[in-house]
């Protein structure tokens, strides 16, 4: 990377469940990130001598585990994602220092190696937003993050589950390609939208039996 550029992340999702993610630190901000990966149903290992009261109540749940102590270097062994989260920068140095080039660190400090940023994430169901601004602006995307909220709102989760299953029934009672398209298309209709908000379901499970009928002679 030429000198005075800046980092261009390649976003994508992430399949950690069951994988193991370590985090050095047990203060706000390694609480922050406990929370983010807590959906993610990964293996999550806190290293810290102490914890927040809120990653004390994560432990006792049974959701991550805690070694309460110094940050050692086999701590990382067999981590997927690493998140060096503490206020010191000798130790969050120790812990790129024991990070594997295939493994992923993320230092909080944004100091040193980088291999990923967190965004701000927002979820409905199977819909998840994420927003960045690649560390240019955490402020902004806090404020981006409370405006999508207050658009994306709960609804939004039936309407996504609803969708998953109209593309369910229509990839498997329309074979043909073009009739296919279409009908996935046409489930994109906003007034599914409305219906579901007002709770018609009825309504939407018509409106996707009518689409199957319309596409019989495509069966």
């Amino acid at each position: 990377m030429l000198k005075g550029e800046r980092m261009a992340y390649f976003p994508a999702l992430l399949n950690i469940e069951n994988k193991k993610v370590v985090i050095v630190g047990g203060g706000k901000v390694a609480t922050q990130k406990v929370r983010s990966l807590l959906p993610a149903k990964a293996h999550i290992y806190i290293i810290s001598p102490k914890l927040t009261e809120e990653l004390i109540a994560y432990v006792k749940a049974g959701h991550v585990k805690w070694h309460e102590k110094m940050f050692e270097p086999h701590d990382v062994n067999e981590a997927v994602l690493i998140f060096a989260a503490t206020d010191s920068k000798a130790v969050n140095e120790a812990v790129e220092a024991a990070t594997a080039p295939w493994q992923h660190l993320s230092r909080v400090d944004a100091k040193g190696r980088n291999d990923f940023i967190t965004p701000a994430v927002i979820r409905r169901g199977d819909l998840v937003l994420a927003i960045s601004t690649s560390g240019a602006s955490p402020g902004y995307t806090k404020k981006l993050k409370k405006e999508l909220e207050t658009q994306f709102d709960d609804s939004y989760a039936q309407y996504i589950e609803f969708l998953k299953h109209c593309r369910t029934q229509i990839i498997h009672h329309i074979t043909e390609p073009t009739a296919k398209r279409y009908a996935l298309k046409e489930t994109l209709r906003p007034e599914l939208f409305d219906w579901l908000a007002k709770g018609d379901i009825a309504r939407c499970e018509v409106f996707l039996q009518n689409l199957l009928d319309e596409n019989r002679g495509h069966i």
